[in-house]
């Protein structure tokens, strides 16, 4: 009786986490433009919504946690990941908003976090549809390197994806099942009954 209240109340928990934190669909007359553009717009859609299924799953008190001294916190990879979100548009010409800048060590409160991480997942999100696909060829210098404006964009999606694994490693050694990882164990759990 009890392991099954468990594995009810896993897949609730699981369930709950991910309607909670999912992003509503956009319109269906505004769909997301072909090529580059849409694909990195798929891939980022992806890892925001498993970067903040995580956030939201790390309670509070393990924000400050870290593995060692010197090596970022649970919240300063996720400013840190917000404020590449606003920082790498600004080598195609989009300018971060103020107060984006943020004191790593100083913004630690889970909300506060978790607001930082939306906006600026809508920051990017809005830059890359405000680039047309024309100017994705154009010349860019990125920390002192040549690229274009499409060199940009893998950037950050490749930034984005280094934290996650990032974030879900911290999440493991703090114990704490990735959301999507424990929703499928759930599924896989509830059909061999």
């Amino acid at each position: 009786m009890k392991k099954r209240f468990i594995i009810i109340a896993a897949v609730a928990a699981c369930w709950f986490l991910q309607t909670a934190c999912a992003r509503p669909k956009p319109p269906a007359d505004s769909p997301k433009p072909a090529g580059f553009r849409g694909e990195f717009l798929t891939q980022m859609d992806d890892v925001e919504k498993k970067i903040t299924d995580l956030a939201q799953a790390m309670p509070e008190s393990s924000y400050s946690w870290r593995p060692m001294e010197g090596v970022r916190s649970v919240s300063e990879v996720y400013l840190h990941i917000a404020g590449a979100n606003y920082l790498l548009p600004t080598f195609v010409g989009v300018k971060q908003p103020e107060g984006t800048d943020w004191d790593l060590k100083k913004v630690t409160e889970k909300k506060k976090v978790l607001e930082a991480l939306k906006l600026s997942f809508d920051h990017i999100r809005q830059a890359v549809m405000k680039t047309s696909d024309a100017d994705l060829d154009k010349p860019a210098k990125m920390f002192g390197q040549e690229t274009t404006e499409r060199g940009v964009f893998f950037e950050a999606a490749l930034h984005m994806h280094e934290h996650l694994g990032q974030s879900i490693a911290y999440a493991r050694m703090n114990k704490i099942v990735p959301p999507w990882t424990a929703a499928e164990q759930a599924r896989q759990k509830s059909e061999k009954k």
